[in-house]
């Protein structure tokens, strides 16, 4: 396995790219902790998939200085690729091959040697649930199996750190929550993770950080729990046994609006451990008792609509910034076919003489 260095194995400065007039990237920078889940949040076109692609060694950027576990990803560009696994949107599967197959060749192109391969495609093929499938061609498999058969592929070099581009899309409920699940798993086992996402429900669940990306310019970063604090609107909903109750509540709490009906009433709160124990002192030394308390806060689209004047679960608004990103990836496939990237050594001895 590759080692990741301790502290940040991700750290981006005034990163920059354009596509002609186009600019998708302006200026972004952020840093990733080893050890965690990083998600890039935005809706199509924001650029999401062009920071994974200029991160992940495909396409160069403008400006910009980029660490990928220690190295450069223009000057150490092979030391970068050694260090990472990548799942983009759509499947890399061979769907001519077996699973077993699909992993085998991987194993060759990690030059794990004969044995070594073997013993990590079984264990791979076992760690994803793919066993009594191993033998069938990839064809024959659910969107949520190739998926996790693209994953394992990512992972049979042991990498320190895992690209998933927008991993879930198109896969039923119960397939995103084993990617989930999975995510975490390798989190606990020391490897960082770079998500990129435009479900919401699916940084909030996973993510330590989220970063909120809109037409290329980052406008947010923080915890799930730190951006929800950017906006007002949190609630408190205490419930209580009694009209008697209810009523004295509001006594002291004031002129708020309640539900008879449920004998319950919203009080503004952040949700945060001291706000809601403040709230229930100021029930202390009276007859009030609250039956059930209930915390509501704004949630992650809550935050972009605030930040940026729109959903960031609509799609179809940024047409030409959408038609940009696919130049992209056309652009990162012609690379990929005609590239002969020189070695780290290579680089440092052209480095040297200039």
């Amino acid at each position: 396995m590759t080692s990741a260095p301790v502290g940040n194995v991700i750290e981006v400065t005034g990163l920059c790219k354009a596509f002609g007039p186009q600019k998708v990237l302006d200026g972004i920078g952020f840093e990733v902790p080893a050890g965690t889940v990083f998600s890039l949040l935005g809706p199509n076109g924001a650029g999401k998939t062009t920071t994974v692609q200029i991160l992940t060694t495909l396409i160069p950027a403008d400006a910009g200085q980029i660490r990928i576990a220690g190295f450069d990803p223009v000057k150490q560009a092979k030391s970068v690729r050694a260090a990472i696994g990548v799942t983009g949107q759509f499947s890399a599967v061979d769907k001519l091959l077996t699973g077993r197959e699909n992993l085998q060749l991987m194993a060759d192109l990690a030059h794990l040697g004969k044995q070594g391969g073997r013993a990590r495609t079984s264990e791979l093929l076992e760690r994803f649930d793919l066993v009594d499938a191993a033998g069938k061609p990839a064809a024959t498999y659910s969107g949520g199996m190739k998926r996790r058969l693209d994953l394992a592929m990512s992972l049979m070099g042991r990498p320190a750190v895992i690209f998933l581009d927008e991993p879930t899309t198109g896969l039923d409920p119960r397939s995103r929550r084993t990617m989930w699940q999975i995510v975490k798993e390798l989190v606990d086992e020391g490897t960082t993770i770079f998500l990129t996402t435009q479900m919401l429900d699916e940084a909030d669940h996973i993510a330590d950080r989220i970063a909120l990306l809109d037409g290329g310019k980052l406008v947010a970063s923080g915890s799930p729990a730190d951006l929800k604090k950017l906006v007002p609107g949190g609630y408190v909903t205490l419930s209580f046994a009694d009209p008697h109750s209810l009523d004295a509540a509001l006594g002291i709490l004031g002129d708020l609006k309640c539900d008879r009906e449920q004998l319950s009433v919203d009080v503004p709160n952040d949700g945060s451990l001291a706000a809601v124990k403040g709230l229930l002192d100021r029930f202390e030394g009276t007859s009030v008792e609250v039956d059930n308390l209930a915390i509501h806060s704004p949630d992650l689209d809550d935050v972009f609509f605030a930040l940026t004047g729109r959903s960031a679960e609509r799609s179809g608004e940024q047409t030409d910034a959408v038609a940009t990103e696919k130049a992209a990836e056309s652009a990162a496939e012609k690379a990929e076919e005609s590239a002969d990237p020189k070695s780290d050594e290579q680089a440092e001895t052209e480095k040297a003489t200039i």
